[in-house]
């Protein structure tokens, strides 16, 4: 079980690293059909796991301790909580976009801070999913691992982002990948910190469900739709998303 849940939690990590990796194969980054493929994928697994592995859950927990019909409350205020939280911080840092294309990011450091901080509310999230598991079994691992898998997927682009612009501007293959790869980090140490923190996270564990939902739900509105949609003519994105969605839903009651 342990060893699952450790594994669960690098997997978003291993995809951002898998990412910055690129820059030792391609050239003129990943194709446009190849990301719309991938961050259709990552959006529909995403979008499942918030409902099925995040806001269920805690409207569920709620249900059964305390509120009743009034359930939903907690899980509402943490999704826009959530929402709310990333739109600040889209604010107050530059985002760097995934549909950028290569050699447009000019601030490289900036670009490193700015991806690491927008990954701590995505490990947080994965470190709320594995602390509700083990605190109150209404979470199966399947669920958990399902969810990490769907981040992973999304980091994949991010990395290569990351890695790509600063090899195309000049620096080392391996040193670009290293910036790549520690843009990846904060997300295991945030997981890892929302774990140690058990106590104090499991009376708000339906509000920090809800936060997690909202945060994913974010993500794929502001950082992969327009991936998905960027190109018109192809329809690529919209079935990937539908097979992500379907790989989820499938996932959650057979293995659920």
């Amino acid at each position: 079980m342990y060893l699952k849940i450790f594994f669960g939690i690098m997997l978003p990590f291993i995809g951002t690293t898998l990412g910055a990796a690129c820059v030792f194969f391609m050239n003129k980054g990943l194709k446009s059909s190849l990301k719309q493929a991938i961050s259709g994928f990552a959006a529909g697994v995403m979008i499942a796991a918030s409902v099925w592995s995040l806001l269920i859950p805690a409207m569920e927990y709620e249900s059964s301790v305390r509120m009743g019909v009034l359930s939903f409350i907690p899980a509402l205020s943490g999704l826009w909580f959530g929402v709310l939280f990333l739109l600040l911080m889209d604010k107050i840092l530059p985002e760097p976009s995934l549909a950028s294309e290569v050699g447009q990011l000019n601030e490289n450091r900036m670009l490193v801070t700015s991806v690491s901080l927008h990954n701590l509310p995505e490990g947080m999230a994965v470190g709320v999913v594995y602390a509700a598991m083990l605190s109150q079994g209404n979470l199966d691992i399947s669920g958990a691992l399902a969810l990490s898998l769907g981040i992973a997927v999304q980091n994949f682009p991010e990395g290569a982002i990351v890695s790509m612009p600063l090899a195309s501007s000049g620096m080392k293959k391996s040193k670009a990948f290293f910036y790549g790869f520690l843009s990846g980090v904060i997300e295991p140490v945030g997981a890892f910190f929302t774990l140690l923190a058990l106590s104090l996270v499991l009376p708000l564990l339906p509000y920090l469900l809800g936060f997690a939902a909202g945060a994913m739900i974010y993500a794929v509105i502001k950082e992969l739709s327009p991936i998905i949609t960027k190109n018109e003519g192809s329809n690529i994105g919209v079935i990937c998303f539908s097979a992500g969605f379907s790989f989820m839903m499938i996932l959650d009651v057979v293995l659920g």
